[in-house]
């Protein structure tokens, strides 16, 4: 699947450098660099990554010297591994398959064969990358993904740094992408923060959270800040509470194995609902660089507490057997290679507050689960009842409290709910919805989240990546509902595929006389 034809690295392509960086007519390239994937045949990989690099590519944003390099245990070519590049590419792809897109791609391909514990494949790592600084003319700039499950970082971390792949000399630099999850815990959080920080500076480690990387979840700040209609009604005199929710409608399938021990609470609520939670809860920054951005989200997540009593303002279940989607599906239980004695949730809830002057006694609802009543990822901000002066109560029986609700995925968009004048002759007044979707106000089509993402760590653009501090203040906010729910004698409750939930949930928002939506 690779060419022979060598593509010269020289600037062709580039953004004018003394172009204005703060003009965004013109899409900012990287420049000559490199990408290292370990664990390029896991599904991440093939589903994600190797699309998202096929996608920049096609769109003009790489360089046309870019080379990538798959390590793996696999006896596998180089054009062994160009062939599963391909493969991944006209599955996944979102853009067109061009062929000449492909082959100038393909020529930067390579393959080292090894295991994370084998020096003499890391040297040979170290070997190929300044072969391709030569010949290529990646300019010794590389980032390293470590597509592979968190027991491993330690060691390739300290592989890294033996083979001297970690080292950064002058102008070069060398960066390290993480995926989630980042510990199960606080302390293993800060162990593994401590490995990593000894082999790449803090500035250099880019910790993924594809969420942050989708154009809605930007679109929070854009909705927020660029717009005089919102900000002035997003407190707590206007704010009753609000809802985060990613729910799925599949299953664990494969995963039973993997899943069983980490949990939704881990697995979800403690990087990608906090995240949400800060995006939605912090104040405007001065700028929208990468510190300020980061320094308003610690401040929130800095003033976020729990609410309690734990036992009531949280709640967990198993999902069972049952019809979703005019399908009869397994039950948690029943799952390949899950213990059928596990306590690991399945469904998980939390109530927090921001203890802030603009938040001050607003709950936010953060819950997440698999095999719900159907896929989406929202935010929705209720709004308080308007007093109804002017009103009797028939004539409002069917008004709700307005809402603003963020659809992060699928359906990209956002949704406001009010209350307006039924047609006719009596005064009836009744919730409909206003709807702003991506896929119709915009030609263009969002980017992958990956897409971004990795084109931030090759341009070193680090303000959607969260840092140590954020990473490890989650932890602290999440780990009193973990030991909690492992001391407890019961265990998660049952609740039915294609529901929302167990009926824990619902009572943890009915004590306070709130209801879930049902997206």
């Amino acid at each position: 699947m690779t060419s022979g034809t060598k593509i010269s690295s020289g600037s062709a392509g580039y953004v004018n450098p003394l172009r204005d960086p703060r003009d965004k007519r013109l899409p900012r390239i990287a420049g000559p660099c490199g990408l290292v994937i370990f664990g390029v045949t896991g599904d991440l990989s093939r589903k994600k990554l190797m699309p998202a690099i096929y996608d920049l590519a096609n769109r003009g944003l790489l360089p046309p010297g870019f080379a990538l390099t798959g390590f793996a245990r696999r006896d596998w070519s180089t054009d062994d591994f160009g062939q599963i590049v391909y493969e991944a590419v006209r599955q996944h792809a979102r853009t067109p398959f061009r062929q000449e897109v492909w082959d100038r791609l393909a020529e930067g391909f390579r393959f080292v064969e090894g295991s994370f514990d084998d020096d003499d494949a890391f040297d040979r790592l170290e070997s190929t990358v300044r072969d391709l600084d030569r010949v290529r003319g990646t300019g010794g700039n590389h980032a390293f993904y470590l597509s592979i499950p968190p027991s491993a970082f330690p060691v390739v971390c300290k592989q890294l740094a033996r083979s001297g792949l970690s080292a950064q000399d002058g102008e070069q630099w060398r960066r390290v992408v993480i995926e989630k999850p980042f510990g199960h815990d606080l302390q293993s959080a800060r162990e593994l923060n401590a490995i990593v920080d000894d082999v790449f500076p803090e500035d250099s480690v880019f910790r993924i959270d594809h969420y942050l990387g989708k154009e809605t979840v930007q679109n929070v700040l854009a909705m927020r800040f660029a717009n005089q209609l919102f900000e002035p009604i997003w407190n707590s005199h206007y704010v009753d509470h609000v809802q985060i929710t990613m729910a799925e409608d599949i299953g664990l399938g494969g995963r039973a194995g993997y899943y069983d021990g980490i949990g939704a609470a881990r697995d979800v609520i403690q990087n990608h609902l906090l995240q949400l939670l800060a995006f939605t809860a912090m104040e405007e920054p001065t700028s929208f660089s990468s510190d300020e951005l980061r320094s308003e989200k610690i401040k929130v997540l800095n003033a976020t507490k729990l609410v309690g009593p734990i036992d009531e303002t949280t709640a967990r279940g198993q999902y069972t057997g049952g019809w979703q989607g005019g399908q009869l599906v397994r039950g948690l239980k029943e799952e390949e290679g899950f213990d059928p004695n596990s306590r690991t949730e399945t469904f998980a809830a939390i109530t927090c507050e921001v203890e802030t002057r603009r938040w001050a006694g607003v709950p936010f609802y953060l819950r997440t689960g698999k095999r719900l009543g159907r896929r989406v990822t929202e935010i929705a901000v209720i709004f308080k009842r308007a007093p109804h002066l002017p009103f009797d109560q028939t004539m409002t029986e069917e008004l709700g409290q307005n809402a603003f609700v963020v659809r992060v995925q699928p359906d990209e968009g956002v949704t406001m709910r009010f209350g307006s004048k039924v047609p006719g002759s009596q005064m009836e007044v009744r919730d409909v919805t206003m709807d702003f979707g991506y896929g119709t106000a915009f030609t263009e089509a969002s980017p992958e989240a990956y897409e971004r993402l990795i084109l931030d760590v090759l341009l070193g653009e680090p303000s959607l990546f969260p840092v140590n501090e954020e990473v490890e203040r989650s932890w602290e906010i999440l780990d009193p509902v973990i030991e909690h729910w492992q001391a407890a004698e019961e265990g998660p409750a049952p609740y039915p595929a294609g529901s929302w939930g167990p009926e824990s949930a619902e009572k943890m928002l009915a004590r306070t006389g709130r209801t879930w939506r049902r997206p």
